[in-house]
């Protein structure tokens, strides 16, 4: 053991000689004899001391330079995980490299002659995906520390290299952790580098930039942000987007740019409005030949804008790539903007004196033939919005998302159901016949309504045949031989004879007061009735058939109420007549019905509407959801609609050869 115990022996040798050394020479008197005595005896202790410290240095210094001690498995996964995106700090991978080429003092002294020696490796040296990816890192990290963009540029190109290497060989393996820390580099840096001044968007455009090694030409052709008739404009960083209000967020990790993108018109919409929401989209720049064009020092670069509902994947080096997407911030970014929920109270109360529209029907995206329309119509004092977290759900199912698009149908639910319902069937007709005629689709032929409440009493009302039953339960006289304008005579004739839309071939119905509500039957919802203003159409339309006709009326007009909430009183006229007539031929049923508790479902309510009123025979099947009335976000009444739509495009596959 010749180590720092020797030194130490040695030392303290050398240290006490010379200390006898200097006793020696002086002169003996009888105080220094005394006092030879008492440096015997203080001798003795130095001996035993310098043996104690030596014995303690010789066992330290029989300790390995090199070893292992036990810790906690999760300090040892923190030391081996870390990296900049997670903690601020290099990987140990990127620290190898560091070492390796004797740059680990180097890059916090000088981080940019450091980064430019690691370039040159690169390019000249060692074109090892270690370099590459460790040059992603640091990049990011001076970016970070100093908000150079030019540097967020690089730190993007890196990862790309190291992703997407020429050389089949260097392809990083699936299981290797640097793959998913580069895509995340690369998608951020990118997001970081072409961010607004605000930091609000990402600006994607055709331009010229400054790169730490020289020039980066980006190139965005113009067709590639249109879609059908829609031009993509002020795409907004969704990673940057915390979402509240949804039960669940859905991110499919890959590469590119997650964004949600905002539509604006560039021609006439073609029978369908489109939302005026915000489209997931991600956006990948695409760079070819990179090692060679690095060594250049001008990389040329593409922008390609890919729409989450049409590519989940992109090519790249001849694989299939998973794009980086995320459906549930661009859907909750939407759902932000105030008048989607305004209009909820305001339409029930006020109708078409502040809505503008009595009723509209509109997609997240525009037709895509060979995909099977399915319609949503919420309920009484409600929206579009409700149906947030269903959407959420199962947009991001491809079994769901490649069979299906979604619609929806907003209306004044104050309104008589009967007016409602056939403004409903107005709008379907009109936009099936426009759309049928450009596509000629036979996937437009088997629409899904899924209905919600009263939203489920205008979902039967598309797939039935009254015959004379609404205007017999209305008046003696039958409807021709009434005295009314031409105008009133259409009104009712559309709103009272229903019959059945032949497209519609499944619905669904939740939560729907078959038979009525007990809680419109309460006095509280009578006194909220009295404030509904109704329709000026059907104002006039209805003192013009009174003015003329007032003897053949059935209906007792001293104090009645004719909207939506009377309607819905068990008993009512409108209920008795609707709910024993069944679906046309052709047409499936499916009832979800809520029951709040454990109680036995018979006996059941979900506080609304009664299990005895939801219920109704005739429908294929019959699911109970322990919830409350608004169950449209319960998973077990999604799952149910999965269900149910999965089957819908069996069927189809099955009786018409229609699959996808």
């Amino acid at each position: 053991m010749t180590g720092s115990g020797g030194g130490l022996l040695k030392h303290g040798l050398l240290e006490q000689r010379s200390i006898m050394g200097t006793i020696r020479n002086r002169q003996e008197t009888p105080e220094s004899t005394f006092r030879k005595g008492n440096f015997k005896m203080t001798q003795l202790r130095l001996r035993w001391f310098w043996y104690l410290f030596i014995a303690a240095a010789v066992l330290t210094g029989c300790q390995t330079p090199v070893g292992v001690t036990r810790v906690d498995p999760e300090v040892v996964n923190e030391q081996l995980t870390r990296n900049v995106l997670s903690e601020g700090v290099p990987s140990p991978t990127t620290d190898i490299v560091l070492h390796v080429f004797d740059l680990k003092y180097a890059y916090f002294d000088d981080p940019r002659a450091a980064l430019k020696t690691l370039h040159d490796i690169l390019l000249t040296k060692d074109r090892s995906s270690p370099v590459a990816f460790a040059l992603a890192e640091l990049s990011y990290l001076y970016a970070k520390k100093t908000n150079q963009p030019s540097y967020y540029l690089a730190a993007a190109l890196y990862a790309y290299v190291f992703l997407f290497p020429e050389n089949p060989e260097d392809q990083p393996k699936k299981l290797d952790s640097r793959a998913r820390i580069a895509a995340d580099l690369y998608n951020r840096s990118l997001t970081l580098a072409f961010r607004s001044q605000d930091g609000s968007r990402v600006d994607l455009r055709s331009g010229t930039y400054t790169l730490p090694f020289g020039t980066l030409l980006v190139e965005l052709a113009e067709e590639d942000v249109q879609w059908h008739n829609r031009k993509l404009v002020n795409f907004i960083p969704t990673a940057e987007l915390e979402v509240r209000g949804l039960q669940n967020r859905y991110r499919k990790a890959g590469v590119g740019v997650p964004l949600a993108a905002e539509q604006v018109p560039v021609g006439p919409e073609e029978g369908l409005q489109i939302a005026k929401g915000k489209l997931p989209i991600t956006a990948f720049m695409r760079v070819n030949s990179l090692l060679t064009q690095l060594a250049q020092g001008t990389v040329q670069a593409k922008w390609e804008i890919y729409i989450a509902y049409d590519h989940m994947k992109v090519a790249i080096n001849g694989q299939e790539v998973p794009l980086e997407i995320e459906f549930t911030s661009s859907l909750a970014a939407s759902l932000a903007e105030s008048p989607v929920w305004e209009r909820e109270l305001k339409g029930f109360f006020l109708g078409d004196l502040v809505a503008g529209t009595p009723a509209q029907l509109a997609a997240l995206e525009p037709y895509r033939p060979g995909r099977i329309p399915v319609v949503f119509v919420h309920g009484t004092a409600s929206g579009p919005g409700r149906w947030a977290d269903m959407v959420n759900d199962l947009i991001v199912d491809p079994k769901i998302r490649d069979r299906f698009e979604f619609w929806f149908f907003t209306y004044d639910t104050g309104n008589p159901i009967l007016y409602s319902a056939s403004l409903f069937r107005d709008i379907l007709q009109k936009t099936i016949g426009q759309l049928d005629e450009k596509y000629h689709d036979p996937a437009l032929n088997d629409m899904v309504i899924i209905g919600h409440s009263q939203g489920g009493l205008l979902t039967k009302l598309a797939a039935i045949d009254s015959g004379t039953t609404f205007w017999d339960a209305f008046s003696s006289k039958p409807l021709e031989e009434m005295d009314i304008s031409s105008e009133t005579r259409e009104l009712f004739q559309k709103a009272l004879f229903v019959k059945p839309l032949p497209f519609v071939k499944r619905l669904i119905f939740i939560a729907t007061p078959q038979h009525g509500s007990y809680v419109a039957g309460s006095w509280a919802a009578q006194q909220i009735s009295k404030f509904v203003k109704l329709p000026g159409q059907l104002v006039s339309g209805f003192a013009n058939l009174v003015a003329q006709n007032f003897d053949a009326l059935k209906l007792n007009l001293k104090g009645a109420r004719f909207g939506s909430v009377s309607a819905m009183e068990p008993g009512s006229p409108l209920m008795t007549t609707l709910a024993p007539l069944p679906l046309a031929p052709g047409v499936s049923g499916h009832s979800i019905i809520a029951v709040q508790g454990d109680g036995p479902v018979e006996e059941g309510t979900d506080g609304v509407v009664k299990y005895t009123s939801a219920h109704i025979e005739g429908v294929e099947s019959e699911f109970i959801v322990r919830s409350g009335h608004s169950s449209q976000s319960n998973p077990h009444t999604i799952g149910e609609v999965r269900r149910i739509l999965l089957l819908h495009a069996k069927t189809v596959c099955e009786t018409e050869g229609l699959c996808s």
